[in-house]
């Protein structure tokens, strides 16, 4: 719409008889219409150049000094007038020439002389024409907005997706920190980010991941260089400075980490993960590069709470881990000694003796007894017999290869699972542990150590009489059985 004026429109009168042209600016004032007159083709483009009309009513007389089929010509090949609407005035024999072709492709034609009526009604129906066409093109230019807008936020949210999967996978906190430090950097295109862990009040901070060096790690900070990091740490609330040199919280530089010269923009985003652990994403931006903008800031924070929730997410997980080993270890560990109890071991024996079956190889079960173990809780006190054993476990797990099994039986006797073994190894194995025990002085808890021998007997699998574990068990016990009947302190299979 021009902005000379007239609510219903302006119209250029482009007009080489002077007395026509003030007859139709007459008239269209008077129907409320903004309206300007030219009488040649220089003016025409002159006056439309300022200001762009709604509709030209333009003379058809090809003897003029106008020249119509140039000009519309020159108007439809140029995008700042070619909507534009054309009324063409010509004599009657040219617009009732019988071939229903407009002149020169204008939107319309009106004869001399005019009849009023019929002139009028054709400039409101062009008028009505090129304020539909505008609105639809307005219409059209806010559609295209509204779908690279879409577009962008589609980029956007497809890109924070991704951030989202990667740093609340199953990783570490350590790991976490890294993805988040490279990931925001890389999708708000800023070359310095990191995150730093300390909380409220703290003197110092530590880096535990930087995007510009992903070898940075565990990297003490003098929050005192950096107090934009503890303003969002005191607040709980995002800290954006834009043009940091001129800022108040600009401070000269001393520490491990290079403070861009004269920062143009630096945001802090604090964070809590529990109790004890929290810290801020630092973003910052130098001098050459753009400035951060709240929408950075807003992305930023969406992929840092992310992030937080996966770090409790997974110390939650590691936690449960934790405590469910400790249960497994709670009832599988005999609570003296600490090796494996009598329900481990028989659980193990099962799944060795079912190996040995299916691989066609073999073991020995080795049943070891302290000898005169009574006299030494009847002498010394229960207290020194349960240090005695807890001393012979830890000279039978020193003993044992990595591929043993030892465990507590029960009282004063140990079990030692030898997988793939013969019996001639496993009794090379007991009598070298039999004469490592002999030779131990034993601490009771007293002043003088003491001097222990132990028994052992040697079963194996597979052999006679010995298709089971229980097989395996009850010819250990007739070993051992004989080892003790035989004087003690001996080994026998």
């Amino acid at each position: 719409m021009s902005s000379l004026g007239g609510d219903a429109g302006y119209v250029l009168v482009a007009e080489t008889h002077p007395v026509i042209a003030g007859a139709l600016s007459w008239l269209l004032r008077e129907q409320g219409y903004a309206v300007a007159t030219v009488n040649d083709r220089d003016t025409l483009f002159a006056c439309i150049s300022r200001t762009v009309p709604d509709l030209i009513l333009l003379d058809g007389d090809s003897a003029g000094r106008l020249r119509g089929g140039e000009i519309l010509d020159e108007l439809r090949g140029d995008a700042r007038w070619h909507d534009v609407r054309v009324i063409v005035t010509a004599p009657w024999a040219a617009v009732e020439d019988g071939s229903g072709v407009l002149p020169w492709g204008a939107d319309d034609c009106v004869s001399k002389p005019f009849r009023v009526p019929e002139l009028l009604g054709r400039v409101r129906t062009q008028l009505r024409a090129s304020t539909q066409l505008r609105e639809a093109r307005s219409a059209l230019a806010e559609t295209a907005a509204e779908l690279d807008r879409a577009r962008e936020d589609a980029l956007s949210n497809r890109r924070l997706v991704d951030i989202l999967h990667e740093v609340t996978g199953e990783v570490s906190p350590t790991e976490i920190y890294r993805i988040l430090a490279r990931r925001v950097s890389r999708s708000i295109e800023v070359s310095h980010c990191g995150v730093v862990l300390a909380r409220a009040g703290d003197a110092t901070g530590t880096i535990v991941a930087a995007a510009e060096d992903p070898a940075m790690a565990d990297v003490e900070l003098s929050l005192d260089e950096f107090p934009e990091i503890g303003a969002a740490l005191d607040s709980g609330r995002t800290v954006l400075v834009s043009g940091a040199a001129d800022d108040g919280l600009e401070q000269p530089h001393r520490g491990p980490v290079p403070r861009l010269v004269g920062p143009r923009s630096i945001a802090a985003i604090p964070f809590t993960v529990d109790r004890w652990r929290s810290g801020v994403l630092l973003l910052r931006t130098g001098r050459g590069e753009r400035m951060l903008t709240r929408d950075d800031v807003e992305f930023a924070d969406i992929i840092v709470r992310a992030a937080v929730a996966a770090i409790r997410r997974a110390q939650a997980l590691e936690t449960t881990r934790a405590d469910n080993r400790r249960l497994e270890a709670l009832a599988t560990t005999d609570p003296l000694t600490r090796i494996l109890n009598r329900r481990a071991l028989l659980d193990r024996l099962t799944a060795e003796v079912d190996r040995a079956r299916r691989f066609d190889s073999g073991l020995c079960l080795l049943l070891l007894d302290v000898d005169h173990f009574k006299s030494i809780n009847d002498t010394a006190g229960h207290l020194a017999g349960d240090r005695v054993l807890r001393q012979i476990a830890a000279l039978l797990e020193d003993a044992a290869r990595k591929v043993d099994i030892v465990a507590r039986y029960g009282g004063e006797e140990f079990v030692a699972i030898l997988p793939e073994t013969s019996v001639d190894g496993a009794t090379i194995f007991a009598e070298r542990l039999r004469e490592r025990i002999a030779a131990h002085e034993f601490d009771l808890g007293g002043e003088e150590p003491a001097h222990l021998t132990v028994s052992i007997g040697i079963a194996s699998f597979p052999s006679l009489r010995v298709a089971s574990t229980e097989d395996l068990f009850a010819r250990a016990d007739e070993a051992l059985y004989r080892a003790k009947s035989g004087g003690r302190n001996q080994v026998c299979a």
